[in-house]
């Protein structure tokens, strides 16, 4: 793997977990509300689960597992 294309993914990874904490933060902030939006709390979830996929798909393309 070419260090640039390294560097990308590393880049990438880093705007995932970013944008993956800032929903946590706003689902919390959500969650709080004495009136909860559910549909929103729905979309929030299945947006940071594809976050956190993505995450550990782009993880595995930096470091695949050599031994499978």
């Amino acid at each position: 793997m070419s260090e640039p294309y390294r560097a990308r993914l590393l880049a990438r990874i880093e705007e995932l977990a970013i944008e993956h904490a800032d929903l946590e933060r706003a689902l919390e902030r959500l969650l709080a509300e004495a009136l909860v939006d559910e549909i929103r709390v729905r979309r929030m979830k299945k947006r940071k689960l594809l976050l956190k996929d993505q995450i550990a798909l782009l993880r595995r393309e930096l470091d695949p597992d050599v031994s499978a």
